[in-house]
């Protein structure tokens, strides 16, 4: 009896200090594979109402659409659930509404020549059912420039190619303005010794997010002004409210830190 005692306290013993080094180290997860890469849940209130939670897939809309067409013009908030769309939203040409009507693409409910109606739910709400979707991502991106993580993809490089062309105007959603002169590239020195510098490409970022998305909730207007730190950039924040979310992640360092050490 004493030893099964003993046997048990040694086990939770062990137990306690692994999970003691699993908090203090943390746990390796499995990468996402390519066609999950930025995919988002949204489940504010589907689930609450029995119906499943919708799969957004950021590589698809990426595709055609600019970030800044959906994030500023369109006013998609840049954290999972934080824009809390309701059907009604949809319904009244708001957020996902100001696309999917029928005429941008396909609604929620749609009418043939003879009034048949019908549902197309199941195209967002996925989440959990064997849907088979019209865009295959593999069939999608064949033949696309390749990158090492995330998406697997160059999307840059796509863009440049002309392989994809990005839509940055919607009617009666967006206001023709202007187009901004775009800064050249910025020198950012690097906090670690040894570490090459970053030259950051505000010509490839305006491509997608233009000036507002990043400026001024983001990042401050005054070059050098806002003061940030790799943790935090891998916490979600400044440059991680993109990367390792959507854009390629953090863990390709030399696409950032490109300029070399002599």
């Amino acid at each position: 009896m004493k030893q099964k005692t003993g046997f048990l306290v040694c086990l939770f013993i062990l137990l306690g200090v692994s999970l003691a080094f699993a908090q203090t180290f943390g746990v390796k997860k499995r990468a996402p594979r390519p066609h999950e890469y930025g995919n988002v849940v949204i489940n504010n209130f589907a689930e609450k109402n029995n119906i499943a939670p919708v799969v957004f897939k950021h590589w698809l809309h990426r595709s055609k659409y600019t970030c800044r067409l959906c994030h500023v013009d369109i006013g998609f908030a840049m954290e999972a659930g934080g824009t809390g769309i309701r059907e009604a939203d949809i319904r009244n040409g708001l957020y996902c509404g100001s696309c999917h009507n029928g005429k941008e693409v396909f609604a929620p409910e749609q009418k043939d020549l003879f009034g048949n109606v019908t549902k197309n739910c199941d195209r967002c709400h996925s989440y959990g059912k064997k849907v088979k979707f019209k865009n295959d991502f593999y069939k999608f991106v064949k033949g696309f420039p390749r990158s090492r993580f995330g998406n697997r993809i160059d999307w840059l490089k796509a863009e440049q190619e002309g392989l994809i062309k990005l839509n940055d105007y919607l009617e009666g959603v967006t206001i023709k303005r202007k187009p901004l002169r775009i800064p050249q590239e910025t020198e950012l020195r690097a906090k670690e010794t040894g570490m090459p510098d970053i030259v950051f490409s505000h010509k490839q970022h305006a491509v997608w997010s233009g000036c507002e998305l990043c400026h001024p909730e983001i990042f401050g207007v005054k070059k050098g002004a806002t003061k940030y730190s790799m943790q935090e950039i891998f916490a979600g924040k400044y440059c991680g409210a993109c990367h390792g979310k959507v854009a390629f992640p953090n863990t390709d360092c030399r696409l950032c830190h490109t300029k070399d050490v002599y």
